[in-house]
């Protein structure tokens, strides 16, 4: 099972989503999905004190900017495990550069996790959160001589619609239809996954 395509499609919507996490919450080690077998590989160890923020990972069935799944940052009161799936609510987006690259990072709250749950969007959390979140993405590659940029902090709304467009480009470039529009190649897929 490669856990990026293989996950229900009816687990992901642009407003609530199955996530899977790579990276545990105050971790430095940087595990990255493998695209090709859906395990996880050990991308590096940080070069710096700092460590993840939150439990971070990606949204299946997602095809960002970078050619990867869309990332996602998920609140949560408890570090998560590799490969857990967590069910989670977009609640802002945070945008910026990574070596001249466009980035986006969803920020989700784990649905079931009841010290989160209440949070709707962004600015509803205390301010200092956000803080160490944009800090964290901003100095997290310095001493590796890399560069990254925080652009801003967008919504909800902004991060629901940035979601879904990945999901559509997903759709597009491994399923071979624009959304809505069912095709040859996508029949042909979902015949082969059918037991």
């Amino acid at each position: 099972m490669n856990i990026w395509h293989d996950i229900s499609p009816e687990l992901i919507t642009p407003q609530q989503f199955t996530a899977v996490i790579e990276i545990p919450m105050g971790s430095k080690k940087k595990y990255e999905m493998d695209k090709r077998t859906g395990l996880l590989r050990l991308d590096r160890i940080l070069h710096t004190s700092a460590h993840y923020p939150a439990n971070y990972g990606f949204i299946p069935r997602t095809y960002a900017d970078d050619s990867d799944p869309l990332d996602v940052l998920v609140l949560c009161s408890e570090s998560l495990d590799p490969l857990v799936m967590v069910d989670c609510i977009p609640i802002g987006c945070i945008r910026m550069i990574d070596e001249d690259s466009y980035d986006e990072k969803i920020i989700a709250i784990a649905r079931e996790d009841p010290t989160w749950n209440f949070y709707h969007d962004l600015s509803d959390l205390p301010p200092h959160i956000a803080q160490e979140i944009r800090h964290f993405f901003e100095i997290y590659k310095q001493l590796e001589h890399k560069h990254t940029t925080v652009l801003d902090t967008l919504s909800r709304d902004e991060a629901i619609q940035i979601v879904s467009s990945c999901m559509d480009r997903y759709q597009i470039h491994f399923c071979g239809k624009r959304p809505g529009h069912p095709s040859a190649r996508a029949q042909e897929l979902s015949k082969q996954l059918t037991p």
